[in-house]
């Protein structure tokens, strides 16, 4: 059952575009019973899908068609999508000029990955024969009521027969929306062209606009080079302003640690002034003479020793006797003391 229901939701790989109608013939062999959108919800019998049918001209195929036909597409669990393209006599006839051919919009809705095969001249206004011949359940296209050909709404015969199936239009695109950008910049896309190397006369301009144009494209590169040399020039003052920017700053981180470093040195109470100060009182110290004390302390004799008499009789002896005379003198006196102490 796993397995099955994982074979179901693969989607698989194109790798060729759809066939067209008229190339292939109906593959659904089961008797085609007529189905109600109901069933088809429910889902059908597994020997054939629901053969949904979905037309239009598709001119310059963009987002919004291919939005259409997911959508188409993906109305029913098993659904075979058809799209029918309307050839280029019909479409100017009741619709006007195409910008693409019909080749090209077969081709560009053979590629959409929506598509299982393409109806090519498909009629404007759908028949019980083109119907039955292609056994289509049902059809799809917008809601809103498409007056052409001479009918209020050409899907009128659809929905009455229950046959008819709405989607959505995706608002904001559009090939009219598209044709009027490309005519409002006629001139842009004109000069475009020509600088891309193709002719005024493949673009139909004639010979005066094509050299307007011409001069226009040469002011544009002047101006494109004007303002490649502002852009850079801007560059070039930003990377200066930034780098003077980062000068400034590491200037002033400078002056601030010098000034720091100043203050520190030689301000009020910075290391020079401490150290001027510790010279100068060495240098008054070293010039002023010292001061002999008042009274010296008395040394505490040692009471081991005692005092070393004084000999006063002892001659001194740095003034010898001046004369013979007072040298027996002075020996008489010493004999004289001796005798005293015996």
């Amino acid at each position: 059952m796993v397995q099955r229901r994982e074979r179901q939701h693969q989607i698989p790989t194109l790798t060729a575009p759809a066939p067209f109608a008229d190339e292939t013939s109906c593959q659904c062999q089961a008797p085609h019973e007529k189905l109600t959108i109901a069933q088809a919800r429910l889902g059908t019998p597994v020997d054939r899908p629901v053969r949904v049918y979905a037309d239009g001209i598709f001119d310059l195929f963009h987002s919004g068609h291919a939005r259409a036909l997911m959508q188409a597409k993906t109305l029913f669990p098993n659904s075979y999508l058809l799209v029918g393209v309307c050839s280029d006599d019909l479409t100017h006839k009741f619709k006007g000029f195409t910008v693409m051919n019909e080749a090209e919009r077969y081709e560009a809705l053979r590629h959409c990955r929506y598509v299982d095969e393409v109806i090519r001249d498909a009629p404007w206004t759908l028949t019980p024969e083109f119907l039955e011949k292609h056994k289509i359940d049902f059809v799809a296209h917008d809601d809103i009521p498409y007056s052409s050909a001479g009918s209020d709404d050409v899907y009128k015969h659809i929905k009455e027969a229950g046959m008819f199936v709405p989607t959505q239009r995706t608002e904001g695109i559009s090939t009219s929306d598209i044709i009027t950008r490309i005519v409002r910049d006629y001139d842009v896309y004109a000069r475009r062209n020509l600088q891309r190397g193709y002719t005024a006369k493949e673009l139909n301009v004639s010979f005066i606009n094509e050299k307007k144009y011409r001069f226009q494209n040469q002011v544009d590169k002047m101006k494109e080079k004007v303002k490649n040399v502002e852009e850079r020039s801007k560059e070039f003052v930003n990377r200066v302003e930034e780098k003077s920017h980062d000068l400034i700053q590491k200037w002033e981180e400078k002056s601030r640690e010098f000034i720091g470093n100043f203050l520190e040195l030689f301000g009020p109470d910075g290391a020079w002034k401490q150290m001027f100060q510790e010279r100068s009182s060495r240098m008054l110290q070293a010039l002023s003479p010292k001061q002999s004390p008042v009274s010296s302390p008395t040394r505490s004799r040692s009471p081991s020793r005692s005092p070393s008499p004084t000999f006063s009789w002892l001659p001194n002896k740095t003034s010898p006797p001046s004369s013979p005379k007072a040298a027996s003198a002075s020996i008489s006196s010493m004999s004289e003391g001796d005798e005293d102490e015996k």
